[in-house]
């Protein structure tokens, strides 16, 4: 069953044909479906959450929303498939356990995705690397994450395993993801950089101040490189207010393309090759 939940087990090609999807939605012809939707998300949940109702209605789907806290109650994970796969076609979820996901997939009922969770975030790096194929190739691209370790380092830490992408992360040392290349030299990672992505502090904030992406910073790196902060962000945190008003930032543009590729991975999920 084409469950959703790390970017690890994916091949390039099954990359391009969720672009090929996405461009069908993006262009208005995209497979139509019939079925149900059942999506699990916290309420400050916004973008993912308005992306997966709005692209689940659009294509022909009903979305039926629940909190996530509605997977912790004390039954078996492959039951609460099990009952729902008689009335629902896929389910999203975000939930801070992965492991209650792979519970959900184990079944094989009904296909998973995983719409985020405290290990990685397998659709916010698929939504960027879609955007960035619209004018660019994504595998000829130099990437760096400005940030510590955590769900979206190590979503991109997928990526770069199954896609052979060229990334660095730059960070203290200490905050380091053990699986993807590092640098504490930002000046000389960012002249390298063709896309940079950034994330939140967190607990950190302290150790990561030195690391916060400027216009300055932006002025070393190659022509047309794209800053894509990880949302939500914040000005003179992650990046700065100059960085965030220069023409390197992609962000607000890059994230309208999370709409077509959520109903691609719907359809994909739900068998539309």
């Amino acid at each position: 069953m084409p469950h959703l939940l790390r970017l690890d087990d994916w091949t390039t090609t099954e990359l391009r044909g969720l672009f090929r999807l996405a461009d069908a939605y993006s262009a208005g012809d995209g497979p139509q479906v019939h079925g149900c939707a059942a999506l699990f998300f916290p309420p400050s949940s916004l973008r993912t959450r308005v992306s997966f109702e709005r692209g689940a209605h659009l294509m022909g789907l009903q979305p039926i929303t629940f909190p996530p806290e509605t997977l912790d109650k004390p039954e078996a994970l492959e039951d609460v498939a099990g009952y729902l796969a008689a009335w629902v076609d896929v389910m999203v979820v975000r939930h801070p356990n992965i492991s209650v996901l792979e519970g959900l997939a184990a079944s094989n009922a009904v296909p998973v995705i995983n719409a985020m969770t405290d290990e990685n975030h397998p659709c916010e790096v698929l939504s960027d690397l879609y955007a960035i194929s619209r004018t660019r190739e994504p595998e000829q691209l130099r990437y760096l994450f400005v940030a510590a370790d955590g769900n979206i380092a190590r979503a991109w830490g997928e990526a770069a395993r199954a896609f052979g992408l060229d990334l660095v992360q730059c960070c203290p040392e200490a905050l380091a993801t053990p699986s993807i290349r590092w640098t504490d030299d930002l000046e000389a990672a960012v002249a390298a950089a063709d896309f940079i992505v950034t994330d939140a502090p967190g607990t950190h904030a302290e150790e990561l101040a030195p690391f916060i992406v400027t216009a300055s910073l932006l002025k070393r790196a190659p022509e047309g490189v794209q800053l894509a902060p990880c949302p939500p962000f914040q000005r003179g945190r992650e990046v700065s207010a100059d960085a965030i008003d220069s023409t390197a930032f992609v962000g607000h543009n890059f994230k309208a393309s999370l709409l077509p590729v959520q109903q691609g991975i719907l359809a994909l999920a739900l068998g539309q090759a």
